[in-house]
Order: C-alpha cells, then sequence, then structure tokens
C-alpha cells in the first residue's frame, strides 16, 4: 500500500539542509533502522523488506510467506488469500505481498527513529572525514560554540570541530561567540567515535606554517621556502627560511615591510616572539644564525659526539646565546636537528669562571668530590703542572689535606703527567 508521506519529506529535507547528509544516504538509513526495528514484531518474519519511493517518498512494507493451506500464522498464507495477490500461486510457493505500514506498530517506529539518528550520525561523521581527510594542515576561522575545562567546540560552517586544551596557547582566553583561527590538526576515522572528529591546533608548527603560506606571498608563490620550525608556544618560535630567487631576501620578505607580516603572526599567536633565520646549508653557520643575536667566539662540530655543535662565546654573551631559561639554544637545537652546547671562552673569561672550571677538571680527573676539588683551588693547585710545581710535603701542607689523601692526590698527579708525556 502506498501513501504519500509528506511528514518523511520535512525529515528527509531537514537533515539534508540542516546535517549537510546526502538524500539517498538518509534514504537507505530510515529503510535499514525501519527493517531492523520492524523484525522484532513477532507478526512478520525476518524476510520483512522496506523500500521509500525514491519520487514521492511513499513507504512500502513487504514480507514473504510461504502457500500452505495446513500452517497457519506468521510466515505462512492460505492459498485462497495468496491467489488475491498471485492467481498462479500454487501449494508450497512463497509469495511476497505488501503490507499496511501500520502494521509494524508504534514500538518499531520510536526503534526507529533511534536507529535513523544513530545512522546519519554515523553518516555525518564519514561525510566529515571525506570532507576535511585532505584538509590536514589548512586554517579555518570558526565560532567558538562551548567550552568545557580548556577544550573549546567550534562550528565551521556546519561541522562542530574541537580545538583540545592542550592545542591551546598559554593565556589565551575564549568566550562563546569568539571568531577562532587555527589550522586542522587531526581527522578521526572510526565512526564509533564520539563528538566532533576533527581536532583543530593553534600551538602545532603547522598552524605558523599555514599562516605564514597565507600571508607571504613569497612562499605562497614557491620563491621562498620555510626549512623548519621550532616553537615554545605563546613564548618564542624561530623559522628557518631560505630563497630560491637571489634577489629575494627570505628574512626581509618573512618579516615584511617595516615588519607588518611578522607583527601580524605575533597577534595571532598572541605575543609569541618570531626569530626569522636564513637557511644555511654549512650547519655551524646555521647555528650561528639560529643563536643570533649573540655574537660567537667559536662554532665548530664536536669530533667525539655524532650530531653535536659546540659553540664557544665570551662570558658577557653566554646568558644572550642560552636565553631566559635556555629557550633560545633549547629551540636552536629543534630547528637545525643538532645537539647545540654553549660554552664560556676560558680565554676571556674571569677568574671566578676559570676557578669553577679547574674545579670541574680536577674533580673529574681524580674522581673526587666537588668539596675536595674545591679545597685544592682554594690552595692555588688549579691543573697537574700546578701540583707537580712544589714537594709531595708543601702540597699536603699547603692544601690541609690528611696525609694519606694528600700522598693519594700527589701520586694521580704524577701519573697523569706520565702518562700525558
Amino acid at each position: 500500500m502506498a501513501t504519500g508521506n509528506f511528514d518523511m519529506l520535512a525529515v528527509v529535507s531537514h537533515i539534508e539542509r540542516e546535517r549537510g547528509v546526502e538524500r539517498e544516504i538518509v534514504l537507505v538509513a530510515i529503510e535499514q533502522a525501519i527493517e531492523q526495528a520492524a523484525r522484532r514484531n513477532p507478526a512478520v518474519t525476518n524476510d520483512l523488506r522496506v523500500t521509500i519511493d525514491r519520487k514521492d517518498l511513499s513507504l512500502h512494507v513487504y514480507d514473504t510467506l510461504v502457500v500452505s493451506s495446513e500452517e497457519t500464522g506468521t510466515g505462512f498464507i492460505s492459498p485462497a488469500r495468496a491467489k488475491r495477490f498471485k492467481p498462479d500461486v500454487g501449494e508450497g510457493d512463497t509469495i511476497e505481498i505488501e503490507l499496511p505500514a501500520a502494521r509494524l506498530g508504534r514500538i518499531a517506529a520510536q526503534t526507529s527513529r533511534q536507529v535513523i539518528m544513530q545512522k546519519i550520525r554515523e553518516a555525518e561523521r564519514s561525510n566529515t572525514f571525506t570532507e576535511f581527510k585532505n584538509r590536514i594542515g589548512d586554517i579555518v576561522n570558526g565560532t567558538v560554540t562551548a567550552i568545557s575545562h580548556r577544550d573549546v567546540f567550534v562550528m565551521v560552517g556546519k561541522t562542530e570541530m574541537i580545538l583540545p586544551g592542550k592545542e591551546r596557547l598559554p593565556n589565551e582566553d575564549f568566550q562563546v561567540g569568539d571568531s577562532v583561527n587555527a589550522v586542522i590538526h587531526n581527522v578521526r576515522q572510526s565512526a564509533e567515535a564520539s563528538g566532533p572528529s576533527v581536532v583543530l591546533s593553534r600551538t602545532s608548527n603547522e598552524f605558523l606554517r599555514a599562516m605564514m603560506r597565507r600571508d607571504v606571498s613569497e612562499i605562497a608563490d614557491g620563491v621562498v621556502e620555510i626549512m623548519g620550525i621550532a616553537r615554545d608556544p605563546g613564548y618564542r618560535a624561530k623559522v628557518a627560511v631560505r630563497s630560491h630567487d637571489p634577489k629575494v631576501e627570505p628574512v626581509g620578505a618573512c618579516v615584511g615591510l617595516r615588519g607588518i607580516r611578522v607583527r601580524g603572526f605575533v597577534r595571532e599567536l598572541n605575543g609569541e616572539k618570531i626569530d626569522m633565520v636564513r637557511w644555511n646549508e654549512d650547519v655551524r653557520q646555521y647555528v650561528a644564525a639560529a643563536l643570533s643575536p649573540a655574537k660567537l667566539d667559536r662554532v665548530e662540530i664536536d669530533p667525539e659526539n655524532s650530531n653535536t655543535i659546540l659553540v664557544t662565546v665570551s662570558p658577557d654573551q653566554y646568558t644572550l646565546a642560552i636565553g631566559k631559561r635556555g629557550q633560545n639554544v633549547r629551540l636552536t637545537s629543534k630547528l637545525v636537528g643538532w645537539q647545540v652546547t654553549v660554552n664560556k671562552s676560558l680565554a676571556m673569561a674571569s677568574f671566578e669562571d676559570q676557578k669553577a672550571a679547574a674545579i670541574k677538571s680536577l674533580a673529574d680527573l681524580f674522581s673526587i668530590s666537588t668539596a675536595q676539588a674545591t679545597q685544592l683551588a682554594d690552595a692555588g693547585f688549579l691543573s697537574v703542572d700546578g701540583i707537580l710545581a712544589v714537594e709531595e710535603g708543601d702540597f699536603a701542607a699547603a692544601t690541609g689535606f690528611d696525609e694519606v689523601t694528600a700522598k693519594g692526590l700527589y701520586a694521580a698527579a704524577m701519573a697523569v703527567a706520565e702518562l700525558t708525556k
């Protein structure tokens, strides 16, 4: 029995318009849901079939029955009744007949609504994955719709996305209704996932990369290339760039006239300072540029430790090179992909710096405590040569060590001297 269904049309149209799910997906979901719910009705068989007319959206319900003059009840139909639908049907044949939709019952209708919504949500998640899986790394703009703890829910078009707390910049505050820029960081594929399946980020390197690609025409055109990014989100970032055109200065292109471009990035990143670094294939020059504005005395590759760069600076440049809480050297290491170690130049260091270095050297050389090494330094013995410059008895008297300790240290100094001849 075919009946025009205006309610069905309204529901399908609403889901198409508001949820962005294709009509065919909605109709198939409804058919499957009604079948699944209706089969719980003891008055129908498991062969029940539901179809929706694609033109007028009328609902049709069919059940397959066995023609029998002896068996009655669910799944069977008498020959006399069967012939009303198909005149040439005989005993033992099967026949598909259309049932009134009302025969399915109220429970089936209620259950089907739940299943329909579940299938539509699955279809939405599938559509979302299909739409955004190839847009990872793109910037989107949306409106904050809800905040749970530090997680922010953002509506981008008709898709709800999530900006997790760990992907937010420190100290930034959002309110419902605020506009948010973020990069698409991840798209969950599982249809079982609950909640938004598109994850946004403002702390990832890709957010800064996407902003620069959007706002720096030389990068968008491929003239300037971003070679690396290292961030301490919300505080400081280093970006290495190179130019494929000798007429274009890469750092200047990214900074912009009077710094207008880089200031825009800083504002978007809640005050995060950005250092633009000119990339160099020589890792030593690359490190020197990344540690700027500190002036370096020497940059060399550590011959004993692979992938390590040793940097020497004068004492007055040490704090600048290291940065606040070691931030400058830490970001430099992340940017260049080498471990960067910064040391003060002893040739230019103060007596206190030289003494501290000597104490560490003596402690390591003789396997003694820092306190004992300090006692040696305080007595004026800063090296093996200094120890051996006096007689053993004078050494013991000058240092104040007991006889056994003094003799042991003096003998060790002699052994070291012998080995280094």
